[in-house]
């Protein structure tokens, strides 16, 4: 079927008042995975691309946005593409060519005001061009290798108070919040801050976004989607089934050279992941 926009997913799981998964999309493999996962629990779901697997593939975003749509518009359910964790501007206005619909412009490293102007130009600019923007408040760390902070520290999670103030005069369309959750954790032992999470919902006008999800249990999701959670991100536990199923196929198999016989193990497994958390999530 055709590509849905984000927004439109977003808006639709709102409405229902359960979540929608966004899934990190890095190899064909990783695509067709989620497409399958999604077409299996019988739920949408999202495809997104980190400004990371941009640079992995030479920095040129439209091949392998192109092979992610060209599986999503294959798929029996709604799927749609999002640029996800963006800090480039040049990357950021080549979106819209690229076939996304969405972006998450990631300025949150930086100090609270100039995260604010900059993620206001960013998302004035995603406006008049047609694409809906998420933006970042707090600290959720763990990207790029990077220790995750103490989700205890002063500062790190991010601010009710701050978060109307940031919304309003960014224009933003949805938030990504740090309420407990990091990226890059491969042990689901993630505890969320609850009340923070139904302030946050009550404080501001747009969906809110979890990202480091791979690290969060099920119970702790669903908790999580009831207090006012909407875009769920998933990587790391797709990156950990796929390599784990290459590993073992290889580990018994030491003779092997043709990619496809690990590769469609690593992809089924991916497929399980991504089912098993859109039952969580779109339920």
């Amino acid at each position: 079927m055709p590509l849905v926009s984000t927004g439109e997913l977003i808006t639709a799981a709102a409405a229902a008042g359960h979540g929608v998964a966004a899934f990190n999309v890095i190899t064909l493999e990783h695509a067709e995975a989620i497409a399958a996962g999604a077409e299996r629990a019988g739920v949408p779901a999202i495809l997104q691309i980190s400004e990371n697997a941009v640079a992995f593939h030479g920095g040129r975003p439209g091949p392998v946005a192109a092979a992610a749509a060209a599986v999503a518009r294959a798929a029996s359910v709604p799927l749609s593409l999002h640029l996800d964790h963006v800090e480039s501007a040049d990357l950021l206005r080549a979106a819209p060519l690229a076939g996304f619909s969405s972006v998450m412009f990631d300025a949150s490293k930086l100090p609270y005001a100039e995260n604010l102007k900059a993620t206001a130009e960013a998302v004035r600019w995603g406006h008049d061009h047609g694409v809906w923007v998420e933006a970042e408040l707090g600290a959720v760390g763990g990207k790029d290798g990077g220790a995750p902070p103490d989700a205890h520290a002063p500062g790190v999670r991010t601010d009710p108070a701050e978060a109307v103030v940031f919304v309003a005069e960014t224009g933003v369309d949805a938030l990504a919040v740090a309420v407990g959750s990091s990226h890059a954790m491969t042990a689901r032992t993630a505890t969320l801050d609850h009340a923070l999470i139904a302030d946050l919902r009550a404080a501001v006008p747009v969906p809110l976004v979890l990202h480091g999800s791979s690290g969060v249990p099920d119970d702790e999701i669903r908790r999580a989607i009831a207090a006012g959670m909407v875009k769920i991100n998933v990587g790391t536990a797709l990156n950990s089934a796929y390599t784990a199923a290459v590993r073992d196929h290889l580990t018994s198999r030491p003779a092997v050279v043709d990619p496809r016989t690990y590769l469609a193990p690593a992809r089924e497994a991916m497929t399980g992941t991504v089912a098993g958390f859109l039952r969580v999530v779109g339920a």
